[in-house]
């Protein structure tokens, strides 16, 4: 097994992989800016490195100072969580070159996976469902026209080499789309660090349905549970649950078993998630494979009780998929809810600042992954994520109440957060009954905005 792995990321993500890692009996090393110097997994860590000044740009994002980290450490393994370099294939290469494991795919897979506009190409080989759209990257704008034109408005633009609802961009008219084009590309070269964007058709109230999957270097590919991320705002999930009221067992093992094909035809070995929208007549389309754990990955740990993390790390090792598909089993149901650091109030914008007070919610079914404490400085630079709440109950409407009552005695006081917004969610009679949609948050939470 490794010996030493270093995290090359933050956060709540940073954290969990620091507890995976002292589990398995593994050493850490933590990767910082100046701006988390005194961050949790900082804290929790066996050895750190300052890698630069807040802007990510300048640290987490900036691979020569996180090779230098890793190998004065003597890191044997870099392990890149989610968002910043975790799907980008030069830091891969970079990693093998000098004689470090990545711990994820291999490059060929996240070049194949990790753009989005190429995993389109090789799913149509595989002959499963995927939305109309472009072959490839769009290369200006007069070809995006003319494609917009033959598969019909309303159409959404993404980055190729991204996710979480970044650089994305819905158009429903061909007057906005330069601008639209424009926007995407921006914001993708400023997450990820390439601004190439593909265009799709836009399917109106699907729900976000993805599955987890596992492969190991024999070929082997198991997949757990789906979970429904449908509630989303501008892309970007809020929350997440598994199972989905959605779906039945014969689509679930259909969609499961398609997930799978996707992974065995680019050879994929580590976890990753294969994501599809679901219409109301239980057709299902690929939308993207993301080469990495994601936030959502808890859901599944908890339905499941299998931690994701050591198996992605056990996995990237080289061992064998020691779980059989027929042994996974769903118990329960789980709710996550993403507390960001935002007003809901005033439409969504970011709360940075101290936590002067914090109480966190306990009791029986709830979990908790999250970096901050109280006195903790939340920074202007980075993503808005404080927490991660989750519950398991026996059943939906048993989680829901449990999510409320979790939600009742969150208190996170000095900055702004979502939780009056998770509230309102959970009160929601729509979302009781199970009807959610990507259009969920306009249609029936601020249809006004």
């Amino acid at each position: 097994m490794f010996k030493k792995i270093l995290i090359a990321n933050r956060g709540e993500i940073a954290v969990r992989i620091i507890r995976a890692c002292k589990e398995l009996g593994i050493k850490t090393v933590a990767v910082h800016s100046e701006a988390d110097n005194d961050a949790l997994h900082v804290r929790f860590s066996d050895e750190s490195v300052c890698i630069g000044p807040g802007p990510s740009g300048k640290s987490y994002l900036n691979i020569p100072n996180i090779i230098s980290a890793a190998e004065i450490s003597g890191a044997d393994a870099i392990h890149p969580g989610y968002g910043f370099l975790a799907e980008n294939t030069y830091f891969a290469e970079v990693c093998e070159s000098c004689g470090i494991k990545f711990i994820g795919p291999s490059k060929e897979a996240i070049l194949n996976m990790g753009d989005k506009a190429q995993a389109k190409k090789i799913v149509r080989k595989g002959k499963i469902p995927v939305i109309p759209g472009s072959e490839g990257t769009i290369s200006g704008i007069e070809e995006a026209k003319e494609l917009a034109s033959k598969i019909k408005y309303p159409v959404i633009i993404k980055a190729s080499a991204g996710g979480g609802g970044k650089g994305m961009r819905v158009v429903q008219s061909e007057s906005a789309l330069g601008n639209a084009i424009m926007t995407a590309q921006s914001e993708a070269q400023a997450a990820f660090g390439n601004g190439e964007v593909y265009m799709e058709k836009y399917i109106e109230e699907p729900r976000h349905i993805e599955f987890q999957i596992m492969g190991d270097k024999t070929g082997e590919v198991v997949y757990l549970p789906e979970r429904d991320c449908s509630v989303q705002r501008r892309h970007q999930k809020l929350i997440e649950e598994s199972p989905s009221v959605a779906v039945n067992a014969k689509l679930r093992k259909k969609m499961g078993q398609a997930a799978c094909r996707i992974a065995k035809l680019v050879k994929y070995v580590t976890v990753g998630t294969v994501e599809f929208l679901l219409d109301k007549k239980d057709n299902f389309y690929f939308v993207e494979m993301n080469t990495r754990i994601q936030v959502e990955h808890s859901v599944s740990e908890l339905v499941t009780g299998i931690d994701l993390v050591k198996e992605q790390i056990r996995l990237a090792f080289g061992e064998k998929l020691n779980i059989k598909q027929d042994k996974i089993q769903s118990k329960g149901h789980a709710i996550e809810c993403r507390i960001n650091a935002e007003d809901p109030e005033r439409d969504f914008v970011p709360s940075s600042g101290t936590i002067t007070h914090l109480i966190s919610p306990g009791g029986p079914g709830i979990r908790i992954d999250t970096h901050i404490y109280s006195g903790y400085q939340v920074p202007p630079f980075y993503d808005s994520m404080l927490a991660k709440l989750l519950v398991l109950n026996n059943n939906r409407q048993g989680a829901i109440c449990r999510m409320q009552r979790a939600l009742n005695e969150f208190v996170i006081e000095g900055i702004k957060t979502t939780i009056p917004f998770h509230q309102k969610v959970m009160d929601n009679a729509f979302f009781r009954k199970g009807e959610v949609y990507t259009n969920f948050i306009q249609r029936r939470i601020w249809p006004e905005r």
